[in-house]
């Protein structure tokens, strides 16, 4: 019986891992690039600023995704950073959550309301559940990919890879990964070391 232990676990969270990337299509990527098309024809900046840091913060997850499909380890680690970094983006700036709270009731607030809600609960508890697997980022790529705990996360990639990029060499990706990744990181730290000590929580500068 317990021969069969780890075939069991490893099926469950293949189903877990295939839903959980489904679910970060609709709630990373569908809804906020629908409420954001949606937010330019009704012209309503504040939300459009506030999707636009959005897509920029979140940008960390396609990285991810590239670095994956190289079985590049340090994306064990991204994908945790990413899901933290989400939520803050969301509700971080005050001047956004002041002009969007005074915004007249309307379908668009309130899907933007709801949406923010559901991505952050989302991005918590995938946060969460990412934690058992962060040992995956510093193991050799080689152990990586022979262990079968970790290299469950990295199928929906390769499929994503064959889907998009069938012709594109998986070191190829893996450069354009560790290259976004440090463009990234260069934006990160001059965020966190020069901008935000001159506008604080203000999304438009002092």
């Amino acid at each position: 019986m317990l021969i069969f232990l780890p075939i069991a676990i490893t099926s469950g969270l293949d189903i877990w891992v295939w839903m959980d990337y489904r679910l970060a299509v609709l709630f990373t990527v569908v809804l906020p690039l629908f409420i954001l098309i949606w937010a330019f024809v009704k012209k309503s900046e504040s939300i459009q600023r506030l999707l636009i840091t959005y897509w920029r913060v979140s940008s960390l997850l396609a990285i991810t995704v590239y670095l994956m499909i190289a079985a590049v380890p340090i994306s064990f680690l991204t994908s945790l950073i990413a899901r933290i970094l989400i939520p803050i983006s969301l509700w971080f700036w005050v001047d956004l959550n002041e002009e969007i709270r005074e915004l007249r009731n309307s379908p668009l607030k309130a899907s933007l309301t709801s949406w923010r809600w559901a991505a952050t609960f989302y991005n918590l508890i995938g946060a969460l559940c990412q934690i058992p697997f962060l040992g995956c980022a510093f193991k050799s790529r080689n152990d990586l990919l022979e262990d079968s705990f970790c290299n469950v996360w990295l199928d929906p990639p390769w499929l994503f890879k064959q889907i998009f990029h069938p012709d594109w060499p998986q070191e190829f990706i893996g450069f354009l990964g560790f290259a976004g990744l440090i463009i990234y990181t260069i934006f990160l730290c001059y965020f966190v070391l020069v901008k935000l000590q001159k506008q604080g929580r203000s999304a438009t500068g002092n």
